[in-house]
This record gives structure tokens, sequence and C-alpha cells, in this order.
């Protein structure tokens, strides 16, 4: 199983090319972040060639105080957009292989018409390689969030019927609002782009909670899973020193 670092809980007190240095001493496969935008590309794109690390994606920005993504906010067509474009560029100049589309505290049909209009902007927009992403997250976590469960992506993606816009399966998320997060995975998996874990329900490392997660990692191998699976989860104290896990999917 391989795994990647997400830089934006991960290391986060640092810059992210020294986020990425760590990452690589550390063992992890690859890595992903939040908003890098901070940062210049020429920096990000040089750590990520001296580690040999790839950037598996990155976000869309959230917006101004208070939201959480523009993508799926009726009338705030040229703030998304204008988002998108920023994203596309500086995951073009780093190499990052996935944008998460970030849509945004929103319900309804407008919202519904606004985010699958504006998917279709970022497709057409975006260079081939890239994939685009849409993530459901938790009800606890971000309350009016657009995107609420595995099933309403599902519906949109079959909807919007695009190549390379894919579905981001976060077994945190998923686990707080749903369950059964392997059935899920195994139902969805022909439209999951990328997989995420943090522990249930307090977002910690994979080591405690409410979930298994040697099960789930040994299930998501024999689904036939390559790919590094993401660890988006917060640590308490160093990052260093939640990483016990990391060894025990090896040698556990």
């Amino acid at each position: 199983m391989k795994f990647s670092a997400n830089l934006g809980f991960l290391w986060n007190d640092r810059p992210l090319p020294d986020a990425i240095r760590a990452a690589k001493a550390a063992g992890f496969d690859a890595v992903e972040c939040h908003w890098p935008y901070e940062f210049p590309s020429t920096e990000v794109s040089d750590a990520l060639a001296e580690t040999g690390l790839p950037m598996l994606g990155l976000n869309t920005l959230r917006g101004g105080p208070g939201e959480n993504g523009l993508s799926a906010l009726p009338g705030r067509d040229r703030d998304a957009r204008a988002a998108i474009d920023k994203a596309i560029a500086y995951a073009d100049a780093i190499g990052a292989q996935a944008i998460h589309v970030m849509a945004g505290f929103a319900d309804g049909p407008d919202a519904k018409k606004t985010f699958l209009d504006n998917l279709r902007y970022a497709r057409r927009s975006c260079p081939a390689p890239i994939t685009l992403l849409i993530e459901p997250l938790n009800r606890h976590d971000a309350p009016g969030y657009f995107l609420k469960t595995t099933d309403q992506a599902a519906a949109l993606l079959s909807e919007l019927d695009l190549p390379g816009v894919k579905l981001m399966f976060d077994c945190y998320h998923v686990g707080r609002m749903e369950g059964d997060i392997v059935t899920r995975l195994r139902a969805l998996l022909p439209q999951v782009g990328h997989i995420q874990f943090a522990a249930v329900p307090d977002r910690g490392p994979p080591d405690h909670g409410e979930i298994d997660y040697r099960y789930v990692f040994d299930q998501i191998s024999t689904m036939g899973w390559q790919r590094p699976l993401g660890a988006e989860y917060k640590p308490s104290g160093k990052t260093e020193n939640t990483l016990g896990w990391l060894d025990c999917t090896e040698a556990c």
C-alpha cells in the first residue's frame, strides 16, 4: 500500500517546499496539499523534483471569510471561474495530478446547476491529464456544504458524464455521514479518483477511533487500488510523532 502526505495538515508548520522534503524523509510515496498559492510554483516544483515525489492534488480557493468554495454559489460564476483558472495554472506549473473543485455553502436546484456549469467550464479549461475531483463533506465539520453524501456526488457525476471528473472518497467524511466505508467504496470505485483517510470521529491519525484502518487498507488493496492513499488527518503536536501507523501498515 502506498501513502500520500496531505500537507494541508501534516507539517503545516513549515513552508510547503520544506514540508515536501519532510514527507520524503518520513517515507511517504506522494504528497498533496490544500491551498499552495502563497508559495512560488518554482520553489514547489524544485522540491518535488528534488524528492521525486508526485503532487497528487490541490484545492480551488475557498473564497472570502466564512466561505468554503465558490463553484456551487449562484451569482458567483466570475469568482468561481477565476479560482478554477488559478488552480489550473498552478497545478500545471507544478505537475499536480488533480484539482479538488470546492463547491461551497449552498443548496437547491440553482446551486446544482451552477456547480455542474462550473465543472463543465473547468473540464473545458483544464489540460486532459489533470483530473477534477468533487468531495462530499460531513455536516458536523461543514454544515451547509453543497455536497453532503457520496450518493449525491455519484448522481452529479453520472449527470455530468465527463471524462476526468471523479469523486474524492474521504473515508473520514464518509465515516461520519454514512458509515459502511468499504461497501460504499467498492460500489463507487469506478467513479473514484482519489481516496483519503483519518480517524473517526476526531480526524486524528488512523491508529485509533471507530474505524479499523488496517482492515480498510487491506480491503482497498483487494479492490486493486494502486494509487497512494491520502493521509489527511490532523496531528496533535509534531507530525513525526504521529506516524507509527505508517510503519504498522508494512510491519504489523
